[in-house]
């Protein structure tokens, strides 16, 4: 029987390893007067890279032209081998019956060795329809069969195959050994596509076993090798959308999977991939808070599943779109029926999703008055408390919280309530990005929401205060974000400073501009991508409190922990040996006060006289939605604020009971009581910095240069980053007076101006240790980004876990001249032994009559305990 040509053979293991090259060569065999058998070959080749790059129409046109071909010249085995091919792809453009079909009659038709490579890939098709025990019965058999016959391309492939069905029914330690011997398989043989394949493949491993920083880590290392090969992979970039959004970062998957969807549709890719995009684009949306987006996308994902038999697919579909009918405010039977029918198909199917969807019939049940119904399935979602990852672990122990506190079980509620914090910190630990830290927070906010309402409802205070300690302290009190030393993390950020010095220069719109634009967005992505993918160095301690201790630190003093629960604000008022609570009232009246405040202090220079009167006669508007019948509670002495994270940027000094006080805010009791005991730096070094475009700073450090002899001085040429970050590195005082520039899209590129270019926090993260006291008197320098459930981003956020203790910034933009004389007298007062908030308190006093002056004074805050 005749054979194609060897050289024509050589194009199919080409496919995978150079695809357009294969292609480029299929098309000059076709061109010529080629053998039936060499152009079936050909036309095969041409059909599995038109299929991996997207365009399945295009694909299968090729395939049957392949097969028609393979039958004319009577090769069983080569009709066998592109029925293979067609199959696959038929059911990857959502034809299923018809790809099922073909890949049987491949299977009839194969021979000896082939029959492990056919089998390999009808499993590959099951696997794609979800159907995975079946799947796992052919990949077994391709295993055995082709690691006989020693085929170290087929024998990966197998294998990468079967570890996918082994994740899907939660064999990850089976898949992870499996996805181990297809990459030693693949290197030896120089496949470079499926090399890199295999390194996604690892991310995914890394992805479900909750390894979210090794999971980015192999994606963005496959991303790079595809890239390299021409290759824009679908399937990497669905990974990708999956694990952002598991990080807590819809809006990045929603922009991953809607470019992917443009993509697929203008080259006419894949129905089943599109359904798959589509139902990460609604997850996304759920979890960004637009339901009816989220209903809208899920819906058609669900029909496109059932359209192809995708059981499996279409159980998970359902399941988001029923979430977003809770998310909406929809509570009603049909919803609970639906739900319990959508947890009982993922039973059937084997997916790990059906604690999730028992957990959503627990909540709704619960909400119709249905408590037994609820308890089932909540007993039934809890079954995930003891086992795999950190993430599924917080959501078992959530349906045992809301199971006993339907109860009204204080101790198991205080149990479960723990341990799911527990697992929350495991998560968060995992991770060195602040970023992703902050976004990992939906079951913890949940979990300690239960608990919260508990404590409100048992009427203690002290409880509250445990409850919001432990949530509120989880994330600070994680081991600092240090990322690991690494030098192309360090020239893509000196790289930046160089393109956005150009770019704030005085042509920034000149020759170049465009790229120059394009440069800096590439530049922020991979140094927020490097920053993702660092691995952390497991959880700190959790944020317990102890209130007695905390009681004894403050003395006389008062601390003021203000709590939302339910869009309602309390403020639990700690001194004199007690802790008392207060209803404040609904916290949105709360946030409008403060944005009125702010906007005011913003607008005191174009009219000083009248809106300082303004403000002052607001004052009391702004106190009473901030702190209610607390402001009679507040003692003589000190008071520290604990604000929840949307009330970060409050100008406290403008309430009229804390005007004349000195007042510190900080992000958690813990925090403060940590900071309060702090030793002074042993270095005792003062660093004085000012960057360019500010007229007064060079006048001002000039000055504050001369009450501290010895202190390090840079400016005038000499800031730069580098020499900045050294000095700043280990300091006991250190004052940089530089354009600050707050970046509410990216907060972790907020940064200072330098002489080099800006200062971000990505570079303050990399100090060894953070200065001790650290005085900023530039805009916004004290402006957090909300993110997750009640985490902040900024500049600050990202100092007090590093070692500082203590600082002074600016919650508004602020007058450069009435700064001037507002800082000197506050490093006069240090100087004399004040901590920082009553050094602050006495240079703010002595500001006198001037308007602009007196509202320069409140715009700063005291954050910490300096």
């Amino acid at each position: 029987m005749l054979e194609p040509s060897g050289e024509v053979l050589g194009l199919l293991p080409l496919t995978l390893s150079e695809p357009r090259v294969a292609l480029q060569r299929a098309r000059a065999v076709l061109a010529g007067a080629p053998s039936p058998l060499d152009a079936s070959v050909a036309r095969q080749a041409a059909g599995i890279v038109l299929r991996d790059f997207g365009d399945s129409r295009e694909a299968v046109r090729e395939l049957r032209v392949a097969r028609r071909l393979a039958r004319a010249a009577g090769s069983r085995p080569r009709e066998a081998d592109v029925c293979a091919t067609l199959g696959i792809a038929l059911v990857m453009s959502g034809r299923t019956a018809q790809g099922r079909a073909v890949l049987d009659e491949a299977v009839e038709l194969a021979e000896g060795v082939a029959v492990g490579r056919i089998l390999m890939r009808r499993g590959s098709g099951l696997l794609t329809l979800g159907e995975h025990d079946a799947a796992l019965v052919d990949l077994d058999r391709a295993v055995r069969i082709l690691h006989s016959a020693a085929d170290e391309l087929w024998e990966p492939r197998a294998r990468t195959a079967r570890a996918f069905t082994l994740l899907a029914l939660g064999g990850v330690d089976r898949a992870r050994t499996d996805l181990g011997r297809a990459e030693v398989l693949l290197d030896r043989g120089g496949q470079r596509l499926e090399s890199a394949r295999a390194r996604q493949n690892r991310g995914v491993v890394a992805f479900r076993a909750g390894d979210l920083p090794a999971a980015l880590d192999c994606l963005d290392d496959a991303g790079e090798r595809f890239a390299a090969l021409g290759i824009v992979d679908v399937d990497l970039r669905l990974d990708r959308t999956h694990v952002l959004l598991a990080a807590g970062l819809p809006a990045e998957a929603m922009i991953v999977a809607d470019d992917t969807l443009a993509h697929l549709d203008g080259i006419g890719g894949t129905v089943a991939r599109r359904a798959e995009l589509l139902l990460a684009r609604a997850a996304a949306a759920l979890a960004a808070d637009d339901p009816q987006a989220a209903r809208q996308r899920a819906a058609e994902a669900a029909s496109i599943f059932s359209g192809q038999g995708r059981p499996w697919w279409r159980a998970h579909a359902r399941l988001v779109e029923l979430r977003a009918r809770h998310g909406a405010g929809e509570s009603t039977a049909p919803l609970l029926r639906s739900a319990r029918r959508c947890a009982a198909a993922l039973e059937r199917c084997g997916s790990a999703e059906s604690g999730t969807a028992h957990l959503l019939a627990g909540r709704v049940a619960l909400e119709l008055g249905r408590a037994d119904v609820g308890r089932r399935h909540l007993s039934v979602a809890a079954q995930g408390r003891l086992r795999g990852p950190a993430a599924g672990r917080a959501v078992g122990w959530l349906a045992v919280a809301m199971a006993v506190d339907a109860d009204g079980d204080a101790r198991r509620l205080a149990h479960a309530c723990g341990r799911g914090l527990r697992a929350d910190d495991e998560l968060r630990g995992s991770m060195r990005s602040s970023e992703l830290r902050a976004h990992v927070t939906v079951h913890g906010a949940e979990l300690a929401a239960i608990a919260q309402r508990h404590a409100l409802r048992r009427g203690s205070a002290r409880q509250l205060l445990r409850w919001s300690e432990r949530w509120r302290g989880s994330a600070l009190v994680a081991p600092p974000v240090r990322p690991p030393a690494d030098p192309a993390m360090g020239a893509d950020l000196a790289a930046l400073r160089e393109i956005t010095s150009r770019l704030d220069g005085p042509h920034p719109d000149g020759p170049g501009a465009a790229a120059r634009v394009g440069e800096q967005r590439r530049l922020d992505a991979a140094i927020r991508a490097r920053a993702m993918r660092a691995a952390g160095t497991g959880p700190g301690d959790a944020g317990r409190i102890d209130v007695d201790a905390l009681l004894a630190e403050l003395g006389p003093d008062r601390m003021v922990v203000l709590v939302d629960v339910d869009g309602r604000l309390h403020a639990l008022v700690c001194g004199a040996g007690r802790v008392r609570r207060f209803d404040v009232g609904p916290t949105a009246t709360a946030t409008r006060e403060v944005e009125f405040a702010r906007s005011g202090l913003r607008r005191v220079r174009r009219r000083p006289d009248a809106v300082l009167a303004q403000l002052g006669a607001a004052a009391d508007g702004l106190a009473r939605s901030l702190l209610g019948q607390a402001r009679q509670h507040l003692g003589d002495g000190a008071v520290v604020v604990v604000p929840p994270g949307i009330l970060h940027a409050v100008p406290w000094a403008l309430l009229p009971e804390l005007r004349t006080r000195a007042v510190d805010v900080a992000p958690s009791a813990a925090a403060w009581l940590r900071a309060r005991r702090a030793p002074p730096a042993p270095s005792g070094r003062v660093v004085l910095i000012h960057g360019p475009g500010l007229p007064s700073a060079a006048g001002e450090v000039a000055e504050l240069a001369l009450g501290h002899p010895g202190a390090t001085v840079l400016g005038g040429g000499d800031a730069t980053a580098a020499a900045a970050l050294a000095a700043l590195d280990g300091a006991d005082l250190a004052h940089v007076a530089a354009h600050g520039t707050f970046r509410a899209d990216s907060p972790l590129f907020s940064s200072l101006s330098l002489d080099d270019g800006p200062l971000t926090v990505h570079d303050l993260e990399q100090l060894g240790r953070a200065p001790r006291l650290l005085l900023l008197p530039s805009c916004d320098s004290a402006l957090l980004s909300p993110a997750g459930a009640d985490e902040l981003l900024g500049l600050t956020s990202s100092l007090l876990p590093l070692g500082t203790v203590g600082m002074v910034a600016g919650v508004v933009p602020v007058d450069d001249a009435a700064t001037r004389p507002l800082m000197t007298a506050l490093h006069r007062h240090l100087r004399e032994g004040h901590r920082l908030a009553e050094a602050l308190r006495r240079a703010r006093a002595g500001a006198g009559d001037d308007p602009v002056a007196v509202a320069t004074g409140w715009s700063f805050v005291s954050m910490g305990a300096g």
